[in-house]
């Protein structure tokens, strides 16, 4: 496909191309304006090649209309799937930034906060899609965009499933082939937890700046996955969070039934991990991902040692325990030192290799490293702004040593080498502790922190957490206190923290405002609350400004700041004014213009092939043309009747949701 053939050429009187933007092994993405409501949008246009295949054209429009119905903030919004004699393509929500895998290459390697909220945006998308019964089955940083604003959105969602019709893997599969499953790779079932596996991998490059897996070909990178045996991310990135590495190799375990069962439970820990970045988790070793032969547990930090919220509990060490052999008979023993004899040698080989891989990887890692400054014996609130590392306040404590406000002790230590963007976490001092004790400023402490320290005054303190939501302090950090700073505390008086949950979440529940003026409409959603109405307009035959459609659905419960659409009426087509010289003969035939004909007609719609069954209405105008239709399970095609003249456009409802627009030209003679 000549991919500038499209350039200035208008699809179905509406989508005007205007320029390249992406190219792929399966479509050519193009930047694109849509005339009818004069807005910028992105076209997927599938290639030449592809459209010969009569199946592939079917299944890549039966995906792509069940995608159309995943509505989530961190997924790419489709709003129309087309076919026509000249192409078939699907029109895009155009995003204004970059690929993940372009802001890998500009930034490096990210630091475990911007890693963590990346992908608790995609875990988001993908509990969204799967929630919906659509593996996205092509997880990967090319497929996920990075906004201005620090968001991300998932893109090419159910397209994989097309392009995965030949199981094979070719040049064009290279860039995805790094981030498959095991499964994906030997050609097995897949389902949601392969995208989980995919995410777990994507975790790990931004956190090592390379993928677990690598070689000179797809075949040879898809054999690694499906041997496993990844260098665990420590190993590349000694400022890993010890919790992070167990999601990310929890999520990458080579059995599926060993990794997260679900989007919302990877949430849950990441969102544990969060509040809690020294957090670790009890897997229990059988549900680990993989932990090499000699990779010991990373000891917990220093400071709590459950996490009451979540109730997890930190893995700490157990002392080993002495088992007694029992009598054996001499020849049991003759072969049971044998088999001791060859398993030490195998443990010796085993470590050996593991030792040279890991030196390997070290060597051959290309983050960017950087020296930790000497931060002991600086005053805390007067550091300089560091543009290699973050600085982090980890705990204050008494010292008889280090003034009030100095920095008694960091990790990682002073002179350490450290990946560009790296946390360092300080420990600030309170100066020598009093006789008689004060309530010290914890303002911003962590909750598990404060509450540590408290309880380590040895005052028989009762400490009460309260939470509240604030604009400006981080979610799971002290607010204020009371008794507050400087109040002397007695022995068994109660303190109480206050912990931010993060800014106030308003909801409302959304009104129905279809038939009012847009003026109207816009004053009674905002004196509901909403904050962020927006309008679209559309072709009708309403009133000018009278609202046909809206984006939410009455009775829906959110977030007042969450964007509401308004889809409003152009009005009805201009008519011509009748001339105002008299004719001198009646016209003697009817008019024989196609487009003023009312013509009944039966057409074909093309579904979504669902495991459940659902409901189908057209609508025009917001208006039921057809009654609802129960839709059998299996179902990718209905006809239906309709009767109009010209070309007019139907809102197709799924389970009373607004799914897409269909075309309908009563001018032609086809279906």
């Amino acid at each position: 496909m000549d991919k500038d053939k499209f350039i200035g050429r208008v699809l179905e009187d509406r989508y005007e191309i205007l320029e390249v933007i992406g190219t792929g092994g399966m479509a050519i993405v193009y930047k694109a304006r849509d005339h009818r409501l004069n807005r910028l949008v992105a076209i997927k246009l599938l290639r030449d090649d592809n459209r010969q295949d009569e199946e592939f054209r079917r299944r890549f429009h039966a995906e792509s209309q069940a995608v159309a119905m995943l509505s989530n903030p961190n997924i790419v919004s489709v709003y129309d799937v087309s076919s026509s004699p000249e192409a078939d393509y699907i029109v895009m929500e155009l995003i204004d930034g970059i690929s993940l895998k372009q802001y890998m290459a500009k930034k490096g390697v990210l630091n475990w906060k911007e890693t963590l909220h990346f992908a608790m945006q995609i875990a988001k998308a993908l509990e969204h899609a799967h929630s919906r019964g659509i593996v996205h089955r092509d997880i990967k940083p090319h497929n996920v965009m990075v906004l201005k604003n620090g968001s991300v959105k998932v893109t090419d969602f159910g397209i994989a499933r097309i392009m995965s019709k030949s199981n094979t893997l070719t040049k064009e599969a290279l860039g995805s082939v790094h981030y498959i499953s095991p499964e994906q790779a030997k050609g097995g079932r897949v389902d949601n937890r392969s995208d989980l596996y995919s995410l777990g991998v994507v975790m790990y490059e931004m956190m090592t700046g390379r993928t677990p897996y690598d070689g000179d070909s797809p075949v040879a990178v898809a054999i690694q996955h499906i041997n496993g045996g990844a260098p665990m991310p420590s190993t590349l990135n000694p400022n890993i969070p010890g919790g992070l590495e167990q999601i990310i190799m929890k999520a990458m375990a080579m059995d599926p039934s060993q990794r997260y069962a679900t989007a919302t439970e990877m949430l849950y820990d990441m969102d544990e991990l969060r509040k809690n970045p020294s957090v670790l988790f009890d897997y229990g070793l059988h549900n680990r991902g993989y932990v090499p032969p000699v990779q010991q547990p990373r000891p917990a930090p220093s400071g709590i040692h459950t996490d009451t919220s979540s109730g997890r509990i930190r893995r700490e060490q157990e002392p080993q325990r002495r088992v007694e052999p029992e009598e054996e008979e001499p020849q049991r023993n003759r072969g049971s030192m044998l088999t001791i004899i060859v398993c030490s040698a195998v443990a010796v080989v085993a470590i050996a290799i593991i030792l040279v891989m890991w030196f390997s990887n070290s060597l051959n890692s290309n983050a960017t490293l950087v020296r930790v400054p000497y931060l002991i014996g600086k005053t805390y609130d007067e550091l300089p702004i560091y543009t290699d590392i973050n600085v982090q306040l980890q705990n204050r404590s008494y010292s008889d040593e280090y003034e009030k406000g100095e920095i008694m002790d960091q990790r990682p230590e002073g002179g350490s080498e450290v990946v560009q963007g790296a946390d360092v976490y300080v420990v600030v001092s309170m100066g020598s502790e009093p006789e008689v004790h004060t309530m010290e400023n914890l303002v911003d402490l962590e909750r598990d922190y404060a509450k540590s320290f408290l309880e380590g005054m040895e005052l028989d303190l009762k400490v009460i957490i309260r939470e509240e939501s604030n604009e400006t302090v981080q979610e799971g950090k002290v607010i204020r206190t009371e008794p507050s700073e400087g109040s002397e505390l007695s022995r068994g008086q109660t303190v109480t923290l206050w912990i931010s949950t993060g800014p106030e979440t308003q909801t409302e529940v959304m009104v129905n405002v279809v038939g009012m003026d847009l003026t109207t409409a816009i004053d009674v959603l905002r004196g509901i609350g909403f904050k962020n109405v927006d309008y679209e307009p559309v072709e009708s035959n309403r009133e000018k400004d009278e609202v046909v459609r809206q984006s939410v659905e009455r009775g829906t419960s959110l977030d007042v700041k969450s964007k509401i659409i308004l889809y409003v009426s152009q009005g009805p087509a201009e008519t011509t004014a009748p001339t105002t010289e008299p004719t001198t003969e009646p016209p003697t035939e009817p008019s024989t213009d196609p487009a003023s004909i009312t013509v009944t007609k039966t057409i074909t719609l093309q579904l979504p092939e669902r495991t459940e069954a659902y409901t189908l209405q057209l609508r025009y105008n917001g208006e039921p043309v057809t009654d609802s239709t129960v839709v059998g399970p299996g179902t990718t095609s209905i006809q239906v009747q309709l009767t109009g003249k010209g070309v007019q456009y139907y809102e197709l409802y799924i389970n009373d949701e607004y799914y897409g627009t269909e075309k309908v030209d009563f001018t032609s003679n086809g279906g």
